[in-house]
Order: C-alpha cells, then structure tokens, then sequence
C-alpha cells in the first residue's frame, strides 16, 4: 500500500482526537515532581540570597539595643479617642465664643444708610494681589506663605467674600460688612490662644463669609478666566449647621401647561433644590398631572447622597408635560411618602416643595386632611413668565408654615432654592440655647486648599427685639465655622508602632469614614463631596456591618475576625487576621478604631539613646556610603516637626540629604523631633547595614539580580548600588504593596512588575520577599521583609530545564522552550503571569492571564483554583462626558429673556446683578468659554470627575494544592494541570497550547479598574445601610410669629440685596 496513505490517515485520526497532544499528557505524579524541583530550587535560592537566617540573628545581636514593647488595643483607642475629643471640645469652646459675640455685635449694630456705611474699608478676597487698592477696598501687604496653610495669609485681618450674583453694595452687605468687623478682634483672640487653629469663617444668611486670616480666594496660578460660583451658604458645613435635618419630597407640577421654557426652568430648579441637600437629609421627587408617579425608581424617600441625588436629577430631566394638573394626586402621594414610618428617613423637617407654573385650585381640602397642624411645610415655586393667577399657590405656602417664591428666569435659581433654609432656621432660633449645639460635619474637600477636613459649625440667632418687625428675632444670621484638618486628627492617631497594616479609622453617623488609610480622595474639586462608606473602605462582610452598626450607636467593643484585605495596589487579595477595637470620640457623633494584626501585638522599640551609637548607625545613611551599604531609601515620614517630609515627586535622596544634615547638626535627640521614630530609624539602619555586610561576603548567586532588604522603622537598602537606582517600590514601607503582603503571609511573595500594556514592555525581573519572622521571649514579631529580584531571562532557563525528560517516548518531553504542544506557566495567587516557556508569553509577564489565554483562566476559576471578588473604587477620576461647544453652550452663564429685560421687577434683583457681573468677566476674559480647552498643564485632579471605577481582583479559592481537568470547546479541547508550589504565592499550570485549540470563545477577561455605574441605587435604597440621625431635632413650627410668607406680603432677601431704598431699615 502506498506509504502516503498511512501518513493522511495518520493526519486525519490526530485530527479527531479530543486531545491535540502529541505525546501523552504528563501524569500528575510526574508534574508534581517538577513543581517539587522547582519550588526547592526557587526556595533554596531565595533562602541563601536573601539572608533571612541572617537576619534573624543580628537582631538577636542587637537585642541590648531595643526592648519589645506591646500595643494595648483598649487602652491605645481609648487615649486616641480623648486627644480627638480635647482637640474638638478646644475648638468648640472657641466657636461658642466667636457665636456669643457675633450675636452680641449684631444686635448693638446701629443700621446705617449707604453714605456713611460706604465708608468702610474692607480686604475683598475676590481682588487681584496686583491691583492698586480702591475705595474702601485694599490689598493687605503682609501676605506670606504660612506653613500650616501652605498659602499666602494675613494675621492682621480678615478676608471676605461675597457671591457673584450678590451685590456687594447694596445696603444689607454694607451693613453686614460693618457689624461682622468687630469679629477680627475675636478671630485673633482665639488664634492667640490656641495657636493651632485653622480657618475660622462666619458665614451669613445673606451670602457674605467673612474668614481669618485673611488669604486670596483664588491663588494667583490659577486660570483666572473662570466665574466664581463660592456661595457660603450652599457649603454642607452650611447647610448642616443653619437647619436640623430634611424629610423633602419635591413635587414637580408636569401639566400640558408646564412646557418649553417653563419646564426646563423647574428642571434646573430641582436639581440646584437637590443640592442643597447632604447626607443628613432625605429626599424623594415626585410628578403630577392627571395622576402623581415616582420621578425615579424610588418608591419613597431615600438619602440625599451623592449618588442618589444623581439618579433624582436625572429622572427630572425626563420629565415632559401633559394632561392636565391634579394638585390632589399630587399632594396625596407628598403626604403619604412623608407619613411612611417603616423606612429610613430623617424624622425631622418635614416638607414639601411644589414647582408649578400657578393654577386655580387651592386644594384646600386636602391640606385639611392631610395637614391640619401645619406639621408638613409647604414651599411653592411659580416658576416661569405667565399670567396666571399665582393667589392660590402662594395661600399654600402662607397656610402650611412655609414660603412663596417667584423663579420668572433662571437668574433667580440659584438664590430662590437656598432661601428656605432661613424659615427651617426659625424652630432653632426659638429654641434658643438649647439650639446652641456644636454639630461636627462629615469629613470634604476646603476650599481654600486645606485638603481634607472636618467642620464644627454653630448657628448665629438675630438676637434684636426692636422694630416693626417683632418676628425679626426669629431669624438666623448665619453659621460659624472651625476647621479642623484631618492632618492633625493623624497626628493624633499615630500607626507607627503598630506595622504597616495596622490602622486607625473613624466613622461619622452614617458610617462615612473620616480617617482610614483609604480615604484617598484624588479630585482637586472643593465641590465635589468626599462620602466613603466604611463598608466600602474595606471588603465587606457580615461582622464588619455590625461593627460599623456599633460604633454608629456610640458603643465599645472588640472583635477578632478572619476578613479579606484588598492590597495596596489593589491588584491582590489575602485572608488575614484582624482584631478591631473600638470607642466612642466623646462630646462628638464619631466614633474611632484601631485595626491590629496578630503579629501587630508588639513592636520593637529603639533604645540607642547615646549618641556615640546613633552617629555610628547614622552614618550608613550616607550617599557616599551607597557602594559599601547599597542603595538606601528612607520612609518620608515627620521626623522631626522642622524637616517637612518631601512630597511624592521629591527625589528621595534629597530628603535622605535632608535628614543626614538635620540629624548631624542637631542630633536624633532633638526636642523637634520624635525621638523614639528616629531612633527605630536608625536602629533599623545599623541592623541592616550589618545584613549587607554578610551579602558582601556572599557573591549574587545565578539568576539573582539584586537584594533588598525593608523595615518597618522605614528603611530600604537594595544591594547592589546599581540595582537601587531602578528600584520602583514604594519608600513608604507602610505604603509598600509587595511588603505588607509578605506580613500578611508565611510564604515567599512572588510579585511580577505590573504590565504595561501601552508601551507593551515589563521589568526584566521578578521581586520575591519574605517577612523576617523573629521570635524573642515567646512573642513573635515582624520587624523587616527581605527578599531578591530574580533576572527573568535566568529564571526561565531554570524552568525548563527542571521539566526537561530525556526518556520521554510517547510521553510529552517537559515544557520546551516555544513547544508546539503545550503551554507551561506560573501564575501568581492574583492570577498575573510569573513565568512561561514562551518567548511571546515572557514578553507579557505581569499580564493578567485572563488577557492572555481567557478560555483557561475561566476553566481555572470553575476548577476552583481561583476565585474572584468584584469591588467597586468611589474616589476615582474619569474625563467627563464630551459634549460639543455647540450643545454645551454657556455652561457657568445664563443669559436673560427679552421678558427678562423688559420687566422692571427683573432689574430689582439680584439675577440683574449676576448677568452684570458675568457679562464683565466675559469682557475682560473672552476666552473663558472655552475654558474646557484651556490650561491642559491641569492636573487630572482639577480636570477629571469624580466617578465609580469596577476592578476584579482574582485569589485562590482554597487550599487544594492540585487541579486537573479538560477545556472543553466545539470541535477539540485541551487537557490542563494546575499545582501550586508550595511556600510560595505561585501555581505551575501546564495546558495543551492555546493555538491548537482556538474553537472555543477567547474573549480577553477584564481585570483592569473600568468605568462603572456602581451598585444599583435603586436596589439598595430597598434595604439601605444603618445610619442615625442627630439626636436632637428643632423642627417645632407652633406659635411662629412671623407673617413673613413670601409674595406680596414682603421682600424677599433677594430683592433686599439689590433694591436698597424698599429695604427695612430698624
């Protein structure tokens, strides 16, 4: 017979197999020979480079050096806890007293007419540094950079500023400029006293904040083509102090009537109500015309978060006009969603705001029914230019304790839908003293560049009895403010001594986090607001929930439990031990923990207190000493309080000069500086220099590249001098992915340089480290992780040698390099690629092996070898959604209707003083309306938005050792063999070669952080998180006095802002 035919029915019967291999499959006896080999080998490697034997014994050799001290959990909390309720109770004190005066000032205020009130001289912060002072206007000429700001400030004034759309020389602001004067004297005081104060701020109900010290409100390298949109009184330290929370349902009138203009005004209307809301407050819009419906999917009234009031505005724009207007459906759905009890809520401040363009009906009966005591506020809008009869929708608001407002264009907005707050004010002011409660906010962004802070606020009572208007001591004049930067709740809160995974955290009431390790808010945006979820801090579980719970409600307690711990790079996930313990912040609605790893129960603590030792051990921190001691970072840690850790685009050698000169001329004893933190400092650099003088003695073996070796006191050392100036990690140890890693697990760490897809290059090595596990007096501790980088190029011929068979016969011959047949790599517990016996696969080390072969990495997951967890990032940026110049129009600009111009009432107000305004600014900088394409030397902080970001981080699932099964596809499939080296974070994986199988879907699997629109909103306002309100409530509207109601029946502020001569003046 022909021999060709033997050869194609060969073909065809390799064809057909289900296995493609040619040769058997290796036996799992054989592989885990190999992985036997390989682990030996990796270990013994790592073991000898390394030096952890060695280290282990020089730290016994030191031991006269240090004493090992423990970190009482209970006690530590509970000291933290009292430093933070003296600090704020200080502040309070402080805040009582500038309260107590400016009411004093106020009501001794004689009101002056504009003549003699122009005469005041005042530092408007809005002004150019350059401009020659004028008027009664000037430029302060004592400006210098302040350490504790970090911006230009005066200490011998204050700053004032006055929103755009306010005139600042109407009668009202003089006048305000005038009374609120006298409270520099106070300012300075307080500073005087407690030299650690920050900014404190009044902020009026008019809209005016008057601040010290005085600084410019927009620093000089910003773009100055922007308009200021800063309105005091729509801050959330603002809002929460000048009211007790809201239970608002937004009533929106969708009529046939209600169209074009109209409708798009009460659009704009809700959203700007919408953001006069924070996360105290609870809120729900509903629609009406024929019959009432939900605005969104929520059935009743959700927290006024940030994501939620999102979804609010959303659902109004899609909002259109029909039918006819059943004031009754709508005002009976209102009622019954603010009577809900079974639901979470604010239980405070109940009201509703009605937006209508006016009609006939008074709907008397209903408000009979449904509110017979007045206990609901009613506010109506009439929004729109129209002729309708607007009687009966401001007898609403004068009959239900609440306000009539006119919205005839959209320069009335943005005051209208803030000026409520003044009638919720008025329980407060009755109360009196009892109102006089220092609130604490949720923690947000300042916006004069203090970063992160939290606010004690304190409302301001008009406290004048005289005048025709006997109700005018039912006002709020507005709301004092401290800051306190949460730069010096840390300081408070000190973590050095606990390791790099042991923390602080602390929760507001409703489980807002305000210091935790992850609360790393990248946006530059004062605006945008700074909310993360304990419970989104953290991975969640059942136990963390009820400690979130506990604390909540002011409780102590102690937990030991087995949790999930995302990485610092957010790319792995471990199990790890934690115990939280946890206290209440007294005086405040906080509440604080302290988070403690087993190995975390003790610390080594420095006693070189002689400087004879300290020299010596200091002087292997030289630059000079690099050859001899390898390359030396240390943690940009605060010393000393005179030598400002650098940031992190500072060269770290420049702040290892630094400290080298500091502690030369000043010596480690400093009373500047933190004694016991420099000491651990160079304790650990005498430690670790006696290590590199063992690597010395011992010549890199093959495959190595280089050593390290990092500490907790805050030491890194790579050796050799040359492998450290490529070195990446992070000099923070506390900060270090691969190193809290290594303390979390008794294995060796092997961590491959993350992928760059763009450049489509990696690292040429692997890191691989170890904690240095030391036992002294039975106590176990973690003071220093060691490990190697292995060269790739060396690993990889190790690997396939190890693998190699001579003997093979019908047998696969191991992992050859670039085998037809099959594929061999090593994946790390994260599932990125370690090592491959292919050169295409090397080039792709630090890939995420779902990127790589999809079909297998999902075969893996359903093997159980790996398993996944998706998480979601709330503090991320993404560029905001394109849309053209054209569509976008004027963004921060509203221009006015011809009705607008032709009614006199229009020029009475103060949206005319806002067009003015902005009209001048786009004169004097045409370009601002493409003030989207200018200044692309902005940083992603101040150019992005804050938004949601997915990742999937991938883990083993168990502790199963070997996994063996098929890939099955249409036409063939692939055998594969997992097993994880033992010791380490790794797994061999050897699979029939992808391209021999390439029928089934190869769709790469995503690891990477992707845009996203979170956790359906809609569904967890279903079963919301625990959260408790304030436990005080001044929502009491009984014998309110004031007639004051809106409408005809007097001026609103506003209109006061603008036309002085119809304004009270008693």
């Amino acid at each position: 017979m022909d021999p060709r035919f033997y050869s194609v029915s060969l073909l065809l019967l390799l064809s057909t197999l289900s296995s493609v291999s040619i040769g058997q499959f290796p036996t799992a006896h054989i592989i885990k020979e190999w992985v036997e080999q390989m682990q030996k080998e990796l270990i013994t490697l790592a073991d000898t480079s390394s030096g952890v034997q060695d280290l282990i014994q020089i730290y016994h050799n030191h031991r006269t050096q240090f004493s090992v001290e423990s970190n009482n959990a209970r006690e530590l909390v509970s000291t933290a806890a009292g430093n933070i309720e003296k600090l704020l109770a200080n502040r309070s004190q402080a805040l009582k007293k500038l309260a107590t005066e400016a009411e004093r000032f106020q009501m001794y205020h004689v009101w002056r007419d504009d003549s003699e009130a122009d005469k005041l001289v005042y530092y408007n912060s809005k002004d150019d540094l350059n401009q020659t002072s004028e008027n009664n206007r000037y430029i302060p000429d004592d400006f210098h950079i302040d350490p504790d700001f970090k911006r230009l400030v005066s200490y011998n004034t204050t700053g004032v500023h006055i929103p755009t759309d306010i005139y600042e020389g109407s009668t009202i602001i003089l006048n305000e400029l005038n009374w609120t004067e006298a409270l520099e004297d106070v300012f300075r005081k307080n500073k005087e006293e407690d030299p650690s104060l920050l900014w404190q701020v009044f902020g009026s109900a008019t809209g005016l904040a008057r601040y010290f010290p005085a600084s410019p409100w927009i620093d000089s390298s910003n773009s100055a083509d922007k308009i200021d949109l800063y309105d005091v009184r729509r801050r959330p330290w603002y809002i929460q102090g000048a009211a007790s929370p809201k239970d608002m349902l937004i009533l929106v009138d969708a009529s046939g009537s209600v169209s074009g203009l109209t409708l798009k005004l009460i659009r704009t209307s809700v959203s700007k109500m919408l953001e006069t809301l924070s996360d105290d407050d609870y809120v729900n819009v509903v629609y009406f015309n024929d019959k009432a419906t939900h605005a969104a999917c929520f059935e009743n009234l959700v927290q006024a978060n940030v994501r939620n009031k999102r979804i609010l505005k959303e659902a109004v724009q899609r909002i259109t006009a029909k039918g006819i207007t059943n004031y009754r459906a709508g005002f009976e759905l209102a009622f019954s969603q603010l009577a809900q009890m079974n639901v979470s809520r604010a239980n405070c401040n109940k009201i509703i705001m009605l937006f209508t363009d006016g009609g006939e009906e008074k709907a008397e009966e209903i408000f009979l029914k449904y509110n017979p005591k007045q206990a609901v506020r009613i506010f109506t809008f009439s929004v729109g230019q129209h002729n309708y009869d607007k009687g009966p929708i401001q007898w609403m608001a004068c009959a239900n304790k609440g306000y009539y407002y006119e919205i005839p264009s959209i320069g009335a907005i943005r005051l209208n839908t803030q000026e409520y707050l003044d009638v919720l004010g008025r329980p407060m002011v009755k109360a009196d003293k009892r109102a006089k409660q220092v609130q604490w906010t949720n923690v947000y962004l300042d916006a004069l560049e203090l970063g992160l802070v939290i606010t004690g606020t304190l409302p301001v009572f008009n406290k004048t009895n005289t005048g025709s208007k006997k109700s005018q001591n039912q006002l709020i004049l507005g709301v004092m403010a401290i800051d306190v930067s949460l730069e010096d709740i840390k300081r408070l809160t000190p973590r050095f001594t606990f390791g790099p995974n042991g923390y602080y955290f602390a929760i507001d009431p409703n489980g807002y986090v305000l210091l935790h390790p992850n609360l790393q808010p990248l946006t530059a945006k004062f605006d945008e607001p700074v909310t993360l979820d304990f419970l989104d801090a953290e991975l969640e579980n059942e136990i963390k929930v009820e400690i979130r719970q506990k604390m909540i409600d002011g409780q102590k307690g102690n937990y030991s439990i087995h949790t999930l711990v995302k990485s610092q790079d957010e790319r792995y996930i471990d199990h790890g031990l934690r115990m939280y313990t946890f206290t209440p912040v007294m005086g405040t609605d906080y509440s604080l923990a302290l988070v403690l790893p087993q190995y975390s129960l003790h610390y080594i603590r420095a006693t070189i207190s002689d400087t004879i030792t300290q020299a010596k051990f200091s002087e292997s921190l030289m630059a000079d000493k690099f050859d001899e001691y390898g390359y030396t970072f240390i943690a940009p840690r605060e010393y000393c309080k005179d030598l400002k850790p650098p940031d992190k685009n500072k060269n770290n050698s420049e702040f290892l000069k630094e400290f080298n000169d500091y502690i030369d001329t000043k010596t480690p004893n400093n009373p500047m500086c933190n004694v016991e933190l420099v000491n651990r400092l160079l304790l650990d650099a005498g430690i670790t220099s006696d290590l590199i003088k063992v690597w010395k003695e011992n010549e890199l073996q093959h495959g190595v590249s280089a050593r390290f070796v990092a500490t907790d006191g805050g030491i890194t050392r790579v050796y050799p001098k040359s492998a450290g100036q490529y070195w990446k990690e992070d000099a923070e140890t506390y900060e270090s992915s691969f190193y809290k890693r290594s303390l979390d697990n008794d294995l060796y760490i092997f961590t491959p340089t993350p992928y760059l897809a763009k450049g489509n290059a990696t690292d040429d090595s692997v890191l691989v480290s170890r904690a240095v596990e030391l036992t002294i007096d039975d106590i176990i501790l973690k003071p220093a992780v060691v490990g190697v980088k292995l060269d790739i190029s060396a690993w990889m011929a190790s690997f396939i040698n190890t693998t190699r068979r001579t003997n093979c016969n019908d047998e696969i011959c191991g992992c050859q390099r670039n085998d037809v047949y099959v594929d061999c790599v090593i994946l790390d517990d994260g599932g990125f690629l370690v090592m491959a016996n292919r050169d295409e696969y090397i080039d792709q080390i630090g890939r995420f092996f779902g990127a790589i072969d999809p079909v297998l990495m999902v075969n893996l997951v359903n093997s159980s070898l790996f398993t996944f967890k998706k998480t979601f990032d709330y503090q991320s940026l993404c560029k905001p959604e394109s849309e053209s110049k054209a569509a976008a129009g004027l963004r921060s600009v509203y221009v006015p209707t011809i009705a607008d111009i032709l009614n006199f009432g229009w020029w009475t107000t103060a949206a005319a003083w806002s067009i003015l305004q902005q009209l001048l600014v786009s004169i004097t900088f045409p370009n601002f309306l493409e003030a989207a394409d200018v200044d692309d030397e902005l940083s992603d902080a101040v150019l992005k938005e804050v938004c949601i970001t997915e990742q999937t981080q991938y883990f083993f699932e168990t502790k199963e050792t070997s996994f063996r099964g098929t890939v099955d596809c249409e036409n063939c499939s692939r055998i594969f063999h997992a097993e994880k080296l033992p010791k380490t974070n790794l797994v061999f994986i050897i699979a029939d070669a992808k391209h021999t199988c390439l029928s089934c879907d190869a769709k790469p699997l995503i690891q990477d952080e992707q845009q996203s629109d979170g956790p359906d909103p809609c569904e967890l306002a279903q079963n919301p998180r625990y959260r408790k309100g304030p436990t005080v409530c001044f929502d009491n509207n009984e014998h309110e006095a004031d007639p004051d109601c809106g409408g005809a029946s007097s001026l609103s502020p506003s209109l006061c802002l603008m036309s002085d001569p119809l304004c009270p003046s008693d």
